[in-house]
C-alpha cells in the first residue's frame, strides 16, 4: 500500500464538498448568475471582515494570472520572488494572460520577499521607456518551502509595495495553511493585497478557487478577462458550491489545521535534517538517495527535491498511521 505524501494535490475530495456539488445540481441560471455564485461577495466579505468581490476560477494558475492581467499592461512588469510558482511551475502562463508582461525576479530565504529585496529590484529598473516598469508584485502566503509572511513581515512588503506604486497580489494557494499556522484572522494573513487567490483545490475541494479582490474596481476587468480565457463556466454554480462548501463551519481552516499538525509530527521526526522550518504542511529535509529509496521501499510516496533533499507534503486526510509511520522511519534512518 502508498502512503502519500505526494502532494495536497493527491488528496480526496471532501464528502461535505462533494455534497454541495450534489446539491447545487438543480435548474438554475447558467454562468455566474446563479444564487451560489451571487452569494460570494458577501460570504467572503465577512470572511475577511470588509469588502470584496470574488470570482470562482477552476486552477490555481488561471487565479494567479486573471487577477496579474487586472494589474499589469502587456508592457509592464510583475515582481515576484525567483522561485515563486509563477515563476517556475506555471508554463509561461503569467505573460499569456497579461500578453507579454514580464516577471520581474527577486531574491530571499525561504521564497520569501522582503522591503529591501523589492527595493533592489526596483533599483535595477532605469525610470525610461527602454526598459519594463514594475507594475504589480506578487509574493505566495505560504511560501514555496512553506513559510509564512508574519504580520509585520506582511506590513513591510505591503509598505514597499505602495510606495512604489505597486498593486499588491497574493497567491494565497496554502492560505489556509498560512492563516492555521500563524493564528490570526484570515485578514491579517493578507492585509494590504489588492487581490488574492483563496486556494481550495489543495484544501479539499475539487475544482475550485477563489480571486478575491479587494481593490473591488478590478473585478469587472477580470469577469471580462475569465470569459475571454475560457474560464467562464456555464454550470458555475457548481464552482461557487464548492467554495461556499469550504466556508461553511470555516472547513477550510479545519482542514487546513489537520494538515499542519500532520506536517508537525513529521517535522519532530526530522529533527536536524529541516531544510526550512515548519510552518504549514510541507517538510523540506535532507535525504541521501539511498535513505529517499529506503523510505520507498517501506511504501511512503514523495518528491525528490535536488540531489539530497525530499519534499512531504501533508493533506487534510493525512492519515494518524501512515503519519506515524512516516515519523518513525525517518527517526529510525
Amino acid at each position: 500500500m502508498v502512503m502519500q505524501f505526494l502532494s495536497d494535490n493527491a488528496a480526496p475530495v471532501h464528502p461535505q464538498v462533494w455534497a454541495a456539488m450534489q446539491a447545487a445540481d438543480a435548474a438554475q441560471p447558467p454562468y455566474d448568475g446563479d444564487r451560489l455564485s451571487q452569494a460570494l461577495d458577501e460570504r467572503f466579505s465577512a470572511l475577511f471582515e470588509q469588502s470584496c468581490a470574488v470570482l470562482w476560477v477552476a486552477t490555481g494558475t488561471a487565479a494567479n494570472c486573471l487577477a496579474l492581467a487586472t494589474m499589469v499592461p502587456p508592457h509592464g512588469g510583475v515582481i515576484c520572488h525567483s522561485e515563486a510558482h509563477i515563476e517556475t511551475d506555471e508554463c509561461g502562463a503569467p505573460g499569456f494572460y497579461t500578453h507579454g508582461a514580464k516577471l520581474l525576479l527577486g531574491d530571499g530565504p525561504g521564497a520569501k520577499l522582503d522591503g529591501a529585496a523589492i527595493r533592489s529590484v526596483l533599483g535595477t529598473i532605469r525610470n525610461d521607456v527602454h526598459q519594463v516598469q514594475a507594475h504589480a508584485l506578487s509574493i505566495t502566503q505560504a511560501s514555496e518551502y512553506g513559510l509564512t509572511y508574519k504580520p509585520d513581515e506582511l506590513a513591510e512588503v505591503a509598505g514597499a509595495a505602495r510606495a512604489a506604486g505597486l498593486k499588491l497580489h497574493i497567491d494565497g494557494a496554502r492560505f489556509g495553511n498560512a492563516v492555521a499556522s500563524l493564528g490570526c484572522s484570515p485578514r491579517v494573513a493578507c492585509l494590504g493585497a489588492d487581490a488574492l487567490s483563496f486556494g481550495c483545490v489543495k484544501n479539499g475541494a475539487m475544482s475550485a478557487e477563489a480571486i478575491v479582490f479587494f481593490d473591488e474596481s478590478l473585478a469587472d476587468l477580470a469577469r471580462l478577462r475569465r470569459k475571454r480565457a475560457g474560464h467562464l463556466q456555464s454550470k458555475g454554480r457548481f464552482m461557487a458550491a464548492q467554495l461556499l462548501a469550504m466556508l461553511d463551519q470555516d472547513l477550510w481552516l479545519a482542514n487546513a489545521r489537520a494538515a499542519n499538525a500532520a506536517a508537525q509530527e513529521l517535522a519532530t521526526a526530522a529533527a536536524g535534517r529541516l531544510l526550512y522550518p515548519v510552518e504549514a504542511n510541507e517538510v523540506f529535509l535532507h535525504l541521501s538517495p539511498a535513505e529517499r529509496e529506503a523510505l520507498r521501499a517501506q511504501g511512503f510516496s514523495f518528491y525528490d527535491w535536488g540531489a539530497d533533499a525530499a519534499r512531504l507534503v501533508t493533506a487534510w486526510n493525512a492519515r494518524a498511521e501512515h503519519v506515524q509511520a512516516l515519523a518513525r522511519a525517518i527517526a529510525a534512518l
